[in-house]
């Protein structure tokens, strides 16, 4: 099977003389190459990888380094993204550009599922014993709101108490909370914020940071293709 990229390389290398700098910034960030660079291009670029050929000051011969794509790219649409993504992660490496701070906090609307995803946890997973009963709610009302939930049970055999349930959600939701400290160490400014990020991190968990990974992903790839 022939390779999607490597099919169409010349294009793509092309396309690429029109960045150089983004060139020489891939040599020096993924290359680690410390020298002064004065030039570079690509001279082939495949599913896996790309070959660079790069000058430096002082001496007259090009050399080349090879620049592995992880995890590969698994068609040609896929490169100039990866190109755009891998030149954000070489000039922020160097230095040429400084991570995005965020000064705003934005609720994703997936976010509000939360909720009732945690219902539907609780209902399935922690059904209270048959006979239970709520408020003077008639135990054989409470049977029958359950008795899908007890058939779940009997049928799997998979069930916690409310309280393991809701001891292994709040750990894990509370790991998200500190995941998105940590993000928003780096990518957010101001304390109200990163408190809105962090406590709603705890009590609606993933949508919250991935959003916040989405919001830093698009700042940083408006800085980069102002670059050039």
């Amino acid at each position: 099977m022939s390779d999607p990229v490597a099919s169409n390389s010349s294009s793509l290398c092309t396309y690429m003389k029109n960045y150089p700098s983004t060139l020489v910034a891939y040599v020096k960030y993924f290359g680690n190459i410390d020298d002064h660079v004065l030039t570079a291009e690509m001279s082939s670029i495949d599913s896996k990888g790309m070959i660079l050929l790069y000058k430096q000051s002082g001496l007259s011969e090009s050399k080349s380094i090879r620049v592995s794509f992880t995890p590969p790219l698994s068609k040609y649409d896929d490169a100039k993204p990866r190109l755009l993504t891998m030149k954000t992660e070489a000039l922020e490496g160097l230095g040429t550009l400084k991570a995005p701070q965020l000064t705003t906090f934005r609720f994703p609307p997936k976010a509000i599922m939360t909720p009732f995803i945690f219902l539907v946890y609780f209902y399935l997973l922690a059904p209270p014993p048959p006979g239970t009963t709520f408020f003077s709610i008639p135990v054989t009302n409470v049977d029958a709101f359950f008795s899908l939930a007890h058939a779940f049970r009997g049928l799997t055999g998979f069930g916690f108490s409310v309280r393991t349930l809701a001891t292994i959600l709040g750990v894990i939701h509370s790991a998200e909370g500190l995941y998105t400290l940590s993000l928003c160490r780096r990518f957010v400014k101001g304390f109200a914020v990163t408190a809105a990020y962090v406590g709603c991190s705890v009590l609606f968990g993933v949508h919250i940071w991935k959003d916040l990974k989405k919001r830093v992903q698009e700042k940083r790839i408006e800085a980069a293709t102002k670059f050039e």
